[in-house]
């Protein structure tokens, strides 16, 4: 059985498909549990055979012990009953650490569920580690810090939660490492007694739905098939406002085809309406790690570089050469993308 004070992760799935975001958190809340010497749990809910086998495979990627809610009416997310469920939980086994993914439903559910515990939430964070920190004369050992780009991109932050537990954050998807599956790996599954009441129940062993937690109903679930997958494109090229122009894009664009990669774009040739919001990268947009980054008239913002500075190798193209974007590139070329663009292409097609 887990003890108080260990690093959770609230699971998220879809069908029995848990997450992506939630299993690269399950590698990091593994990290975090060893360096404060606790254990690491799961939160997961759902109605399915599929969601039940999830458990075994939540202990290979780093849970010590996996809470499982199984009910029928938990069988898709609802706000109400999923923050009764998260909170409950927190309130009867006191881990310090709660961690959500960014997502939809994560940043729908982690702050009901930081308001009805009344404790801190950090959104958005791309790392997270420990550390003490010192204020006002008091020092306050193993924080979790939680780190994120601030004041529209131009500063990292990092924000603790010193007077308050648990911890709480959402991580960006894609900027944790997801863990290898060690199926030697063993842990606890804990049935999480879960009863539903007409009326309000008080009770601290185990958690009791109302009526009016199922104030809202899922009539019917629309989901549009992603288009573009730059989380698993291999090579990404991305465009900033530097192309100039739609019809400049085009190269970035060509770029792309030529090396077999995915086309990525900064906020700025998103907003300016150049490409789709899907092919953001960024803070506010999707973080990659593929194993060649090409930014093309991208000066490097910290909101940008959040999103892709985790890169195996990045290529930078920009006729400022005191652009930031350099300082994170493993190599550069300062010139005129439409020279240089082209002749990327024609030796690249010359060489094959």
């Amino acid at each position: 059985m887990a003890s108080p004070g260990d690093v959770w992760v609230v699971v998220e799935q879809h069908d029995g498909v848990a997450a992506e975001v939630s299993l690269e958190l399950l590698g990091r809340a593994r990290e975090l549990a060893g360096r404060l010497g606790v254990g690491t749990g799961a939160v997961l809910a759902g109605a399915s055979e599929a969601v039940r086998a999830l458990a075994p495979a939540l202990i290979a990627r780093g849970a010590d012990t996996v809470y499982l809610a199984d009910r029928e009416d938990l069988g898709d997310y609802l706000a109400l009953p999923y923050t009764r469920l998260v909170a409950g939980l927190v309130r009867t086994h006191g881990p310090q650490i709660v961690l959500y993914g960014a997502t939809t439903t994560g940043r729908d559910l982690a702050p009901r569920v930081a308001s009805a515990l009344r404790t801190g939430l950090t959104a958005d964070c791309t790392d997270l580690r420990i550390g003490d920190f010192s204020a006002q004369g008091e020092t306050y050992s193993d924080l979790l810090f939680q780190i994120r780009p601030a004041f529209g991109g131009n500063i990292i932050a990092t924000i603790v939660s010193p007077e308050h537990k648990p911890q709480m954050a959402t991580v960006r998807e894609g900027v944790m490492v997801m863990p290898e599956a060690d199926d030697s790996r063993t842990g606890t599954v804990v049935t999480v007694p879960v009863e539903r009441s007409s009326a309000p129940v008080a009770s601290a062993d185990r958690i009791v739905l109302t009526d009016t937690d199922f104030a809202v109903r899922l009539v019917k679930r629309v989901q549009e098939e992603k288009r573009v997958d730059l989380k698993g494109a291999r090579v990404v090229v991305s465009g900033g406002v530097g192309v100039g122009s739609r019809e400049g894009f085009a190269l970035v664009e060509e770029l792309a085809r030529t090396l077999g990669g995915v086309v990525g774009a900064s906020r700025a040739a998103v907003d300016a309406g150049w490409v789709g919001h899907e092919h953001q990268v960024g803070q506010t947009g999707t973080t990659v790690r593929p194993k060649l980054y090409i930014a093309c008239g991208i000066s490097g913002s910290v909101q940008h570089r959040a999103g892709m500075d985790q890169s195996a190798r990045i290529l930078a193209i920009n006729s400022d050469p005191g652009a930031p974007i350099f300082s994170v590139a493993h190599y550069g070329i300062a010139g005129d993308l439409h020279k240089v663009i082209p002749l990327l292409i024609q030796a690249y097609r010359t060489k094959a």
